[in-house]
């Protein structure tokens, strides 16, 4: 009985979340707003993967056809394509369909160079985020609008809405600890479209000596940050259905420890595990394309599926969950091997580390980020294109 109420509940929010996607257009579907100014005899360079479409077709596909001259496309973490795994090197290539070279912006070459960029008129910017701080795809963009600021070159973002746009949660990165996957003093989730955000670094002189890059957006229409989102595309092969969206911010915490996510199973960011726990579940990653060498390959997990919790719960809570981090760092057998070097820049600050070793409880935590939250929100709220969520 108890399952059954559940099922109703999470279908019927999945029925009033597609229904709320349906009304929502977003910039690369605007092709009026943009189209004309690429015909002009323009250059065109593309930062696109497998989300960068318009309705059914590619946006390089619609581009082409239209007869406007791309000239290459970069792509981000996952390739053009979107088939490698995290942190899977990606080789440049040209397009089978096309004849377009592709230029990979993943492993050494993460930031075009002036020579890639030679000849180019204008860079769009056009892939699926979820609005995540150490999702890498914010920090490809930012380096492409370096580059691009660097060259001259105008900057385009073609806008999409933010799956976990409805809350801004976690500690502000601090500058000890940026990467790749944490580039700008922002919290874990940052409540931000990729349009907002490339406001955001551009107008608050956040890239290399502070250049201003030529940047223009075509925002999404019927959107605002309250709305849901249901992604139409899988934003990479690990995130696969939007309950592991919705799940991954608080779980891709995990990467920094020795818990496993799921990656290896059909259900990554979706469970939660290691070989000595006695969970709910039991699950044995394995090697796949998505993930060829997951953590504990071939070993039996005993851990928790929470994809049922992602769309009943998750969404709605608004916040980091910092529960399932506090609870299995004292079930881990061995604690001091709990963290590993990666956690600190995943969470931006070696505080969060300190306070769950430290025994501290999820309000006490929480309430150490209260003060940033408050001044980033300030920030973000003149960067803007959307009512808010509150």
């Amino acid at each position: 009985m108890l399952f059954n109420s559940l099922f109703s509940v999470v279908f019927a929010l999945g029925t009033a979340i597609s229904c709320l996607s349906q009304s929502i257009q977003t910039g690369a579907e605007q092709t009026e707003a943009y189209f004309p100014k690429l015909k002009k005899n323009k250059k065109v360079g593309v930062v696109a993967n497998q989300t960068s479409v318009i309705g059914s077709r590619h946006l390089v596909d619609s581009l082409t056809a239209a007869g406007i001259n791309v000239a290459v496309v970069f792509g981000p973490e996952h390739g053009f394509r979107g088939s490698a795994g995290a942190g899977e090197h990606v080789n440049s290539e040209q397009d089978s369909k096309t004849g377009i070279p592709i230029v990979s912006l993943y492993g050494k070459n993460k930031k075009p160079s002036p020579e890639q960029l030679n000849g180019i008129d204008i860079l769009i910017f056009d892939v699926q985020d979820v609005g995540v701080r150490f999702y890498t795809y914010i920090s490809t963009m930012s380096l492409a609008m370096e580059a691009a600021a660097e060259k001259g070159v105008e900057f385009l973002v073609l806008d999409r809405p933010n799956p976990n746009g409805n809350y801004v949660d976690g500690p502000i990165l601090e500058p000890a600890c940026s990467s790749f996957v944490g580039m700008h003093p922002v919290p874990i989730v940052h409540g931000m479209t990729v349009g907002e955000y490339a406001k955001m670094v551009n107008e608050e002189g956040w890239l290399a000596g502070s250049i201003k890059a030529k940047l223009s957006v075509v925002a999404c229409k019927n959107y605002s940050h309250s709305d849901a989102y249901v992604l139409p595309i899988p934003p990479s092969p690990n995130l696969p259905n939007m309950e592991s969206v919705y799940l991954y911010p608080s779980l891709c915490l995990f990467e920094g420890t020795a818990v496993s996510v799921g990656r290896g199973t059909n259900k990554p960011f979706q469970r939660v595990g290691f070989p000595a726990l006695k969970g709910q579940v039991e699950f044995t990653p394995v090697g796949v394309s998505a993930a060829p060498n997951p953590p504990y390959k071939n070993e039996l997990c005993g851990g928790y599926d929470l994809d049922k919790f992602a769309i009943s719960y998750i969404r709605h809570y608004r916040g980091l969950y910092l529960l399932w981090l506090e609870d299995l760092y004292q079930r881990y057998p061995k604690q001091d091997k709990f963290f590993n070097s990666f956690f600190d820049k995943l969470a931006g600050t070696p505080k969060l580390r300190e306070d769950i070793r430290a025994g501290k409880n999820t309000d006490d935590i929480r309430a150490s980020w209260k003060a940033g939250i408050v001044e980033f929100k300030k920030t973000r709220k003149k960067h803007l294109l959307y009512p808010d969520f509150e």
